[in-house]
């Protein structure tokens, strides 16, 4: 069945891949040894719905990264001048708007760190199996929110959280600068994630699955150096905090999810967004304008 999110029934945010796993992830009881995370970190990630793992990529890999995203963007890292350019389309998710996106899903810069063998054993340990897919998605250059480019930050789930069974999913942020609360970055709320199956049942029938009512709950903010690794589960209610700093904030999104090698409709997209250098069609990466990525 195809849904808002392109493919899969529970699959949220990213039609490059799809998920019909059914186990929740905070339940997987591990059969497979684990290959990069500790028993501590991996109790921590079932427990809160996020771990950051440090230092997956190494220094090389997130200087490269950092100088395709400069390059890509048109901007000179030693010229802030150059930073606030217009936004080139505005997103059909409107709280994305001036978040930084930037549009690029093919390069080889970013097929390297997706195919770093740290960050593919970190997912098998999260799924508790071996064979899986990476998400095709994009990366992130967001310049201090000023000078026209006002960002109010936000929260929210990429995953519809009205559905029974509840969707199974992860999410990824690899962090490609040092962030703290001033250059805003990733927040989330692993209370809400917590006590979510209980918090629905008090809610009104007609929320917003996508947007929680934050009433009685803190954000946290989560700290990260350049070249670690944040798994997120898509329960997780999270987002981005602006940034207030006088430096850029510079990620790559990225995840992982079960293979299904005989899902032909997702195989055979994976391939040509590859050769064709295409973007996710979901509602996340839609735009006001379409030109096509790089």
């Amino acid at each position: 069945m195809k849904n808002k999110y392109g493919f899969g029934d529970n699959a949220p945010g990213n039609n490059s891949v799809s998920n019909i796993n059914s186990a929740q992830l905070k339940d997987i009881r591990k059969s497979l040894p684990l290959k990069k995370l500790t028993q501590e970190q991996f109790d921590f990630w079932q427990h809160n719905g996020y771990l950051v793992i440090p230092q997956i990529i190494s220094p090389e890999a997130v200087k490269r990264s950092q100088d395709f995203l400069w390059e890509f963007q048109e901007m000179d890292p030693k010229d802030s001048q150059t930073w606030y350019q217009a936004q080139r389309r505005d997103h059909a998710m409107v709280e994305l708007n001036n978040s930084g996106m930037v549009e690029c899903y093919n390069n080889q810069v970013l097929w390297d760190n997706r195919q770093n063998p740290d960050v593919y054993n970190a997912f098998v340990d999260i799924w508790d199996q071996e064979e899986l897919w990476v998400t095709i998605d994009r990366a992130n250059l967001n310049p201090p929110n000023k000078s026209g480019r006002e960002f109010s930050g936000f929260v929210h789930w990429d995953a519809d959280t009205s559905l029974d069974p509840l969707p199974v999913n992860v999410q990824g942020v690899l962090a490609l600068s040092d962030t703290n609360e001033e250059t805003g970055g990733f927040q989330c709320v692993p209370e809400l994630y917590r006590q979510l199956e209980a918090w629905r049942e008090t809610q009104p029938a007609d929320r917003d699955p996508f947007v929680p009512d934050l009433e009685g709950f803190e954000v946290d903010f989560i700290e990260m150096k350049a070249g670690d690794l944040l798994i997120f589960n898509s329960l997780l209610p999270h987002g981005i905090r602006p940034n207030q700093s006088d430096q850029v904030r510079m990620a790559q999104y990225i995840s992982m999810v079960p293979a299904e090698e005989n899902n032909t409709t997702i195989r055979e997209w994976r391939v040509n967004s590859w050769k064709e250098r295409l973007a996710p069609e979901a509602l996340p990466f839609r735009v006001i304008q379409e030109t096509g990525s790089r």
